[in-house]
């Protein structure tokens, strides 16, 4: 690390560089709605964002409600999705959510985390992601992106994603949360990558205390 900052001036200019090269980060997913982001996020579970985009373009150009959902049923639900990893399981969470969002919730995205949480096939980080992408909450949904990063960058020594997620809300700056989690999965999308990570051109590399010991990961 070749900078003098440390502590909370570090991690400041971290998200202040991040902020400067992507002022507005968005989510890749495609959607029109809070609940159709909400099947996105279901479905890319271990599967890329562009191929979810793939699958649900044609599927959400039918399917704006849940009412939508079960009337298509989840045999025709199947077939849309049937390139995603896992998607006979997914169908099935995103025809129980649907479900339950009709029966219980007036057919709505509850805006509670626990009520998200209750849904079929949504865990924290899905919560995460639709409080944050839908209601602009400052919520950190940690991905492997966001761990890999967090951990690379000295922001977490946390072993487990929800431990890294406390970390990251402790120390980032209150003027960067609502963004953080973006930028942190674009910076580990496309710069610090699994393996092969761009170092050399990296615009946090004289922050990072990982920066040039990867390049064989």
């Amino acid at each position: 690390m070749s900078t003098n900052l440390k502590g909370k001036a570090r991690v400041a200019e971290i998200f202040r560089r991040l902020a400067d090269a992507t002022p507005e980060p968005k989510t890749e997913l495609e959607f029109a709605n809070a609940y159709q982001l909400l099947v996105a996020v279901v479905l890319s579970a271990q599967a890329t964002d562009k191929g979810v985009n793939k699958a649900t373009r044609t599927l959400f150009a039918k399917v704006k409600t849940p009412a939508d959902m079960l009337a298509l049923g989840e045999e025709s639900l199947t077939e849309h999705i049937k390139t995603i990893g896992l998607f006979r399981a997914k169908a099935k969470n995103v025809m129980g959510l649907s479900r339950l969002l009709v029966q219980q919730h007036g057919g709505e995205v509850p805006h509670r985390r626990d009520q998200l949480e209750a849904l079929p096939g949504v865990g924290r980080k899905t919560a995460n992601v639709v409080l944050n992408c839908w209601w602009g909450e400052p919520t950190m949904a940690v991905d492997t992106h966001v761990y890999r990063v967090a951990k690379r960058l000295g922001l977490s020594t946390g072993t487990t994603p929800r431990a890294v997620e406390d970390d990251l809300l402790r120390i980032i700056p209150q003027t960067y949360l609502r963004h953080a989690h973006h930028w942190l999965i674009l910076h580990g999308r496309y710069t610090c990558t699994a393996r092969a990570p761009k170092c050399a051109t990296c615009p946090l590399s004289d922050l990072c205390p990982s920066a040039g010991k990867l390049s064989s990961n």
